[in-house]
């Protein structure tokens, strides 16, 4: 695919950059076509993303309709049509700003301002549009083949609620219309699946404007969480973790000893407690750490694995909360494992071990990144290069595949992240490994070795789930609602054909119960068909139990599979040892 850059030449692009290209030209294109139709417009920003691309608009008092949107599209259509060529050149810093200056182009007049003052600016144009840009774009409007306009939205400028309310118009862009196509059937497919809709359906929890950003968990939501919950304290057994709590508010001094207060104030939330400062709790670890230092410790009980399920606040922006995958409150699956230096390739090895199992137990694949030493963080090179080498070293044993993710890491340590692939081949940063040697030397941690002398521990801080309400939301999309029978709050749904099948039926309800299956009787006066779909379409439950006439002379139930479609006939005993077995087994 050949481009030209900002100096003037035409290339060949390198396959990996093609995209960004396709898009960065789109959005150009899509500037010209929303000059064409309003010309009072005056632009911002308009980058390429990896979804696709969007340009902040400035359009006075006007509000973009959806027919605005589908013009603008039918107009990128026509400059395409039109084969504009694109070409490009460089202008000093005072002719830059005239000329975006005679253009009415005041947020580029302002955004050049903010450059050094020997900068030389490249732009590129299209016929009679003229954007500020690095480059590089396609060489003719044509060679833009698939595009769409998808939505729009406010954004500030600058990202800063200070400044006024712009207009975002986004879109998408592909090299060929069938990657356009399948994009567009993925997005339609997500739509379904969003966990918000299906979380409402299913009557799994509910978001409530007194409380923006903090979920409200209703029963069947409460009931995921739960078997969620019993799941994660069972893998910690298995792998030899103890559990503990720690307090959701504390004393700024703490924060301030943990390094979060100078790094994290912004997100954290606090109050006045006799006159003093008290912080609600952004994090787990200086809580973990407290713990640790109740009581001194030998080189025999090492490593503590120290488990918690901490509920935890961090504020976030209004417009960023999403559903359940961006709140302000949270419970984070939390560990923190305090171990010898000889130890953390054995430790980190175990925890990614138990996070891999966990992972399986839902059908994620994932891929593995390694985050380095971010710009503000704590500590000396020699700590942070002994960290990073030591995940490295655990990473490597266990033959992972990974890539290297510079300046990313947290402020107190390198870390392992893991990035899950759902169903429809979307990503997810869930579980994370955190080696820190800083909050051990800021809280003064000792252990004593062998030859009673004091030594300072490690610290590896990780979540497997990253946050329970989160992963709710990407198993709910995951799974589209459709949980297995180990997840699923409700497992099994008795259906009644008529009133003459309400007493035998009522005694099957009553014996799931007894077993503990999670069980609903539906005895509503409405027709079979009408409730096996809304079991099977809204409330997607796994089995839906149907007794009518036969069912009762015979002593059986018939069961039909949520999954299959498909109905079986079988004594009602053998049901119940088919569900608690799939349960007890997490099928």
């Amino acid at each position: 695919m050949k481009v030209i850059y900002n100096n003037g030449t035409v290339g060949e692009c390198p396959k990996e950059e093609e995209l960004h290209v396709i898009r960065h030209t789109a959005a150009h294109i899509m500037a010209q076509a929303i000059r064409r139709l309003f010309p009072e417009a005056r632009f911002a920003y308009g980058p390429a993303n990896e979804k696709g691309f969007y340009y902040d608009v400035d359009l006075g008092e006007r509000k973009l309709t959806d027919e605005d949107l589908q013009n603008i599209e039918k107009e990128m259509k026509k400059i395409v049509k039109e084969n504009l060529p694109i070409k490009t050149y460089i202008l000093d810093r005072p002719d830059a700003i005239k000329l975006m200056q005679d253009r009415g182009e005041i947020y580029k007049v302002e955004h050049i301002g903010d450059l050094s003052e020997d900068a030389n600016i490249s732009f590129y144009q299209q016929g009679d549009y003229i954007d500020m840009c690095v480059g590089p774009h396609l060489t003719y409007t044509k060679a833009l083949k698939a595009f769409k306009v998808m939505d729009q939205s406010g954004a500030y400028w600058k990202n800063d609620k200070s400044n006024k309310m712009l207009t975002r118009v986004r879109g998408t862009a592909f090299a060929t219309q069938q990657e356009l196509d399948d994009y567009l059937r993925l997005l339609e497919e997500a739509e379904k699946r969003d966990h918000r809709k299906i979380g409402k359906e299913m009557g799994l929890f509910m978001m409530e404007d007194v409380a923006p950003g903090f979920p409200f968990f209703l029963p069947k939501g409460m009931q995921l969480k739960n078997s969620l919950i019993e799941y994660w304290r069972d893998m910690h057994a298995k792998y030899n973790y103890v559990e503990i709590s720690t307090p959701l508010i504390m004393n700024r001094q703490l924060w301030e000893m943990s390094g979060h207060w100078d790094h994290y104030k912004d997100n954290m939330y606090s109050t006045i407690i006799d006159d003093e400062i008290y912080c609600i709790k952004p994090m787990n670890c200086p809580g973990g750490v407290m713990v640790y230092k109740s009581r001194p410790h030998s080189y025999r009980e090492l490593p503590i694995r120290a488990a918690e399920l901490g509920i935890v606040h961090r504020h976030e922006l209004k417009g960023a909360l999403h559903g359940l995958f961006r709140v302000r409150c949270f419970t984070q699956d939390d560990a923190h494992l305090f171990i010898r230096k000889d130890q953390i390739t054995d430790e980190l090895v175990g925890v990614v071990n138990l996070i891999d199992e966990i992972y399986q137990k839902f059908g994620f694949k994932y891929k593995v990144e390694l985050s380095t030493r971010p710009e503000n963080s704590m500590g000396s090179d020699e700590d942070w290069e002994e960290a990073t080498n030591g995940l490295r070293k655990a990473l490597e044993r266990l033959g992972i595949d990974y890539v290297v993710n510079e300046g990313d890491g947290a402020f107190y340590g390198p870390k392992i992240d893991f990035h899950l692939e759902d169903t429809l081949g979307r990503t997810w940063q869930c579980g994370t490994i955190q080696l820190d040697f800083q909050m051990p030397i800021n809280f003064n941690m000792e252990y004593t070795d062998e030859n009673n002398e004091k030594q300072r521990p490690v610290m590896i801080h990780r979540t497997c789930y990253g946050s329970i309400e989160r992963f709710m939301g990407i198993i709910t999309e995951h799974f589209a609602g459709k949980f297995p029978v180990w997840l699923a709050p409700t497992q099994v749904k008795v259906l009644l054909v008529s009133e003459k099948s309400a007493e035998y039926g009522t005694k099957v309800y009553e014996a799931l119960k007894q077993a503990k299956v999670r069980v609903e009787l539906d005895n509503r006066n409405e027709k079979i068909g009408y409730m096996i779909r809304e079991a099977q379409m809204v409330d997607r439950v796994p089995y839906m139990l149907i007794i009518g006439q036969k069912e009762v002379e015979e002593g059986t139930v018939s069961v039909r599979n949520r999954d299959t479609g498909e109905t079986e006939s079988m004594t009602l005993e053998a049901f119940i040892e088919k569900v608690t077995r799939e349960t007890k087994e997490r099928i």
